[in-house]
This record gives structure tokens, C-alpha cells and sequence, in this order.
């Protein structure tokens, strides 16, 4: 049996810390309501401490959302706790997140506490949050950078006092996939009371292997994964919830994981995000850039043709694409223009499809796309051509 990943969605937190993606309250309650549409486990709202916009958007989602476990993040301070539990006490099904860091980094430079002080506050945090909520998440900040060893003492404090969900952040992005595998595998060993958490991670962009860390944590253990939705996020991004969950679906397989998403609000909730934000996502972006089934080779376009299979590893419906494209340009071929063609309603015979394939490469070394409009006049300026 396939065993079940969580998808925590953090594209309202994460997401919008990203200069340029800020969101009000009602879009993010729009994005919310799609992200519930999408089947995601768990959607992280905000940040409720951070200002009086990101409290009012958690608690106005948490009213809200009716099936998903709603999550507001804090610091490991009863203050930001507090205010998280005013947003989130409206939720049904409501979380408190809470985190420190970990890494010697962090620690000296950052928080200026020791280990041991650290260890106290996370302890401290996660009893105080289980005053108000059953459901809390511990996140250990930069944990690929920490010593292994003081995560096995850290996690197990904090479970003990009550967290329900670790997480093992890669914050900075600077872990690899064997390595960070390797992490998660020794986690889950090695913590005596590992049974009683759930194990999360949550991966970021820099050196483009969130959701290769991702996947890799999944196979060495990890339940729920954090991402956000077109990969938006803090400088390089997360990891992007579309390429994690299309990549256990198409290789379903080889992970041997199911997710609750319903993959054909893929593109939908993509194109919202875009349309909220004002920020495109990239053409080459797999599962949802403009691209991503799109084909002008000659060589693709005839394959494609013949059976989408020959270069399409799923089918652009199954993420909520209406079809594939087929780009006539200066790669693609007779067969591809000869389809186009018959689409705008032209029968062409053998030798006129020769005539206006030369005079179509012609204008595709002059432009970088050629369009339908450019085709039918093609077509009728080859006199003895007849439309169907």
C-alpha cells in the first residue's frame, strides 16, 4: 500500500516573505480557499506576530477554511505564541508552529545561546503552545548545518514535551540529496520517541535542489513535506509543491507514496498565485510554466503527434493544462505544419505542403514564433490550394 504524504503548503508564509509577493487579506484568503480546492493537508497562514495584517489573514482563514489543519508560525517566545492561538483559536482543525535554530551559525551569531539555553526555550515553547492546541510542530532552524547529534537531543526534548510534528529544515538550502537523506534516516533512528511525531522537512532553493532534498527525505522517512506553491519564496524559493507531488505521482512506483492533492487544480492554483501576485513563473517551468508542454522540434512535434507518450511523461489534463501546444517555428517540422494546417481547415496535397514548408521555414528564420494568422496567409497565397 501506498504510504501517505502530507503536503503542508506554506505559500502564505514562506511564500510571501519573498520581496514583491506580499499579500492582503483578501487575496490571501482567495489563495487559501484554492489551496483547500487543491486537497493540501495543511495550509501555514502567516505569521501572526509580524504585523496586524498577517494576524487578521490567519484568523480570517482559519474561520474559513473548513477541511485543512490551518498553521500560524511563531518563534520560541510565549508571546509570539500567544498571538498565534488569537488567530488560530477560530480554526477546526488549528496548529501552532514554533522554531528555534539550531546550528552553531545561528546560535553565536544570531541568537547569541548557548546549546543548552536553545534546547530550554524549545521545550519551553512547545509545553506553552500545548496549553492551547493538541496539534504543534517544532521546527529546527537550519537543521542541515546543525550537529546530528544535538538534533537527536533536541528533538527528543521537544517531543516529550508535547510536539506532535518535528520539522528538518534545509533554511539556507545548502545540503544535498545523499546528505540530506542520510540526516533524515539518522532522525528517525536514532530519537527514542520518534514513533510519537510526525517527521517533516523543508527544503529551500539555493543551489536548486529543493525538491531533490525533498524526495530524498521522503525515502529515508519523512511524512510531510513543506513547499510552496510555483516554488515562491526567502532568495532562491522552496521547494515547489507542484514538481513534489507530480514526481510521486509519475513515479509512483519508486516512492511508493500517495498524496491528497488533486493534481488537475495544479495549473489553476498556479496561474492564481500569478494573477494575485503579479509575478510570472518562468516558461521552462516544469508542470506549470508555458512551456512545460509545449513542442516546436520537428522530431518532438511528430512524436508528440503520433502518441503524446513519446515526450510527455504526463498528460498536460492531469495538472489542469487544457492541452499541449504545438509551437510552429523554425525547429519544427512537415508533419507538424501539415497538423496545423489541416486545423485551420487547409487540405494541402503532398507537393504544396513542399512549397509552403520552404516558404514557412522562411519566415520562421525571421521570426521567433509564427502565428496561425501567418499560416493561413501562407496557405492562400499558394494558388491552387483549397480550403477543406
Amino acid at each position: 500500500m501506498a504510504r501517505r504524504i502530507h503536503i503542508f503548503d506554506t505559500t502564505l508564509r514562506d511564500g510571501e516573505q519573498a520581496p514583491g509577493f506580499s499579500m492582503n487579506l483578501k487575496e490571501k484568503l482567495r489563495l487559501a480557499l484554492q489551496l483547500e480546492r487543491l486537497g493540501v493537508d495543511i495550509i501555514e497562514a502567516g505569521f501572526p506576530i509580524a504585523s496586524q495584517g498577517d494576524f487578521e489573514a490567519v484568523k480570517e482563514i482559519s474561520r474559513q477554511v473548513e477541511r485543512c489543519k490551518v498553521a500560524g508560525l511563531c518563534r520560541a517566545r510565549f508571546q509570539d505564541i500567544d498571538r498565534a492561538w488569537e488567530a488560530l483559536q477560530y480554526a477546526r482543525h488549528p496548529r501552532i508552529h514554533t522554531f528555534i535554530a539550531t546550528s552553531d551559525i545561528h546560535l553565536t551569531h544570531k541568537l547569541r545561546k548557548s546549546r543548552q539555553e536553545a534546547l530550554k526555550d524549545a521545550v519551553k515553547a512547545v509545553e506553552h503552545a500545548k496549553h492551547f492546541c493538541e496539534d504543534v510542530e517544532f521546527s529546527a532552524e537550519d537543521a542541515s548545518r546543525s550537529d546530528p547529534d544535538f538534533l537527536v537531543d533536541i528533538f527528543t526534548a521537544v517531543i516529550d514535551a508535547g510536539a506532535t510534528v518535528i520539522n528538518i529544515p534545509d533554511t539556507v538550502g545548502y545540503a544535498v540529496p545523499w546528505e540530506f537523506g542520510a540526516l533524515v534516516r539518522r532522525i528517525c533512528e536514532e530519537v527514542p520517541n520518534i514513533y510519537r511525531a510526525q517527521v517533516s522537512v523543508h527544503c529551500h532553493n539555493d543551489l536548486g535542489l529543493a525538491v531533490a532534498n525533498s524526495l530524498a527525505a521522503l525515502q529515508n522517512g519523512a511524512q510531510q513535506v513543506e513547499c510552496t506553491i510555483n516554488g515562491i519564496g526567502e532568495r532562491a524559493g522552496n521547494a515547489a509543491l507542484e514538481e513534489i507531488v507530480m514526481a510521486l505521482r509519475v513515479r509512483q512506483p519508486e516512492f511508493q507514496c500517495s498524496t491528497g492533492i488533486d493534481t488537475r487544480q495544479l495549473y489553476p492554483t498556479s496561474q492564481l498565485l500569478v494573477q494575485i501576485t503579479g509575478k510570472s513563473v518562468q516558461v521552462n517551468k516544469p508542470i506549470v510554466g508555458e512551456n512545460a508542454f509545449a513542442h516546436e522540434a520537428g522530431i518532438h512535434q511528430d512524436g508528440v503527434l503520433k502518441n503524446p507518450m513519446t515526450y510527455e511523461i504526463m498528460t498536460p489534463q492531469s495538472v489542469g493544462v487544457p492541452s499541449s501546444k504545438i509551437v510552429m517555428g523554425k525547429h519544427s517540422g512537415r508533419n507538424a505544419l501539415n497538423h496545423r494546417l489541416q486545423l485551420l481547415g487547409f487540405r494541402p496535397s503532398r507537393e504544396e505542403l513542399d512549397r509552403l514548408y520552404q516558404r514557412f521555414t522562411e519566415l520562421a528564420d525571421r521570426k521567433k514564433y509564427v502565428s496561425d494568422d501567418d499560416l493561413i496567409q501562407l496557405a492562400r497565397s499558394i494558388c491552387s490550394l483549397q480550403e477543406a
